[in-house]
């Protein structure tokens, strides 16, 4: 640890002298492209940036990215952004799916994810399944089933334990969708990046039962 913090103090040395060199030739020329005052920008934050500061950059070409605790003992973090899934409870088709900035709490995700279902299906949603990460939430006029929610009817109980079955469709579009990895550029990028592995889900859904009426025929 002492050798790595030595070497981590030596690129911070050899950063700022980099960067406070191009600072001076600049302040010569007074035209100076975008994407140099751009970089300069990002690097100044990085110079400035603490181990317990937020808006931390992680990455010099996705300044956006940021550090999300994940909890697990396998994988404590992931970087890159949050994305919210909303998804049909027998089929498992995507409804809606869009990247969100800034880290929000998951239970004031939940209206506007549902909201956006309902706008790109044309249909009200009535009845909602969710995990205990969704405690808070702020959604009126549906009926939010919670894991782990006691007074409720086998029939509930059972619907609650298919709510399970989202893990492995999240599993597939990381793994067959892409989306553990998004080669868009910026937040925009994200976004369209989420909705495109949204798509793709559903083609996949709709091709698998095709190829299974065609075997059975």
């Amino acid at each position: 640890m002492k050798k790595a913090k030595s070497e981590i103090r030596k690129l911070h040395t050899y950063l700022g002298r980099v960067y406070r060199d191009i600072e001076r030739q600049i302040k010569r020329k007074p035209k100076c492209p975008n994407i140099l005052k751009t970089l300069l920008h990002i690097t100044k934050h990085v110079l400035s940036q603490r181990k317990a500061d937020k808006d931390k950059i992680y990455s010099i070409h996705e300044p956006g990215v940021e550090c999300i605790s994940k909890g697990k003992t396998h994988k404590k973090y992931e970087f890159g952004c949050k994305t919210s899934i909303v998804l049909t409870h027998k089929e498992g088709f995507v409804l809606s799916m869009q990247a969100l900035h800034g880290k929000p709490y998951d239970g004031h995700t939940l209206k506007m994810s549902l909201e956006q279902a309902e706008v790109c299906t044309g249909k009200r949603v009535k009845k909602g399944f969710v995990d205990r990460g969704y405690k808070g939430h702020q959604v009126e006029n549906k009926e939010i089933y919670m894991s782990g929610e006691r007074g409720l009817s086998r029939h509930y109980k059972n619907l609650l334990k298919r709510r399970q079955a989202i893990e492995p469709h999240i599993g597939h579009m990381k793994n067959d969708g892409k989306l553990n990895r998004n080669y868009l550029k910026g937040k925009f990028g994200d976004k369209i990046h989420a909705v495109l592995c949204g798509i793709g889900h559903n083609l996949r859904l709709i091709f698998h039962h095709l190829c299974l009426k065609l075997c059975s025929t």
